[in-house]
């Protein structure tokens, strides 16, 4: 791409998000199923938010789908399974963890395996993906 890139703050929130992905993974070992589903999404935030300090833009918010088009503003193409996954993701962040979130019940009772596995899939596809970008910039 042609752009300065900071390889260490890169680095630094790029081990975070691989940090929280083996968490996540671990939750699922263990059936905490709403914990993965929140710790996937965090992971991709760190991942994406680093990709966007090391390329010196800021990096704020939650909302995943607005940190992918942020990189888009910038010139990075973001496709369509990514945005997806990013949506995927976003969806998690709140009901994952708040009770009020729902009329009655637990988050951990609105969760199974199968919505882990798609959180679990979704993060791995944007670390992927913010990966082979990274290494474009020259990483």
């Amino acid at each position: 791409m042609g752009v300065l890139f900071d390889n260490t703050e890169f680095e630094r929130w790029f081990k975070q998000a691989e940090q929280t992905l083996k968490s996540a993974e671990n939750d699922a070992a263990g059936g905490f199923w709403n914990w993965v589903c929140f710790k996937a999404e965090q992971a991709a935030q760190f991942a994406v938010k680093g990709l966007l300090r090391a390329l010196g833009e800021p990096a704020f918010g939650h909302a995943l789908t607005k940190l992918l088009s942020d990189l888009s503003k910038i010139g990075v193409p973001v496709p369509e399974d990514i945005q997806k996954a990013g949506k995927i993701l976003e969806s998690e962040y709140i009901p994952s963890r708040y009770v009020d979130a729902y009329p009655s019940g637990s988050p951990y009772e609105f969760y199974d395996a199968q919505r882990a596995e798609n959180s679990l899939q979704a993060c791995r596809e944007i670390l992927k993906f913010v990966e082979e970008v990274a290494r474009e910039c020259g990483k």
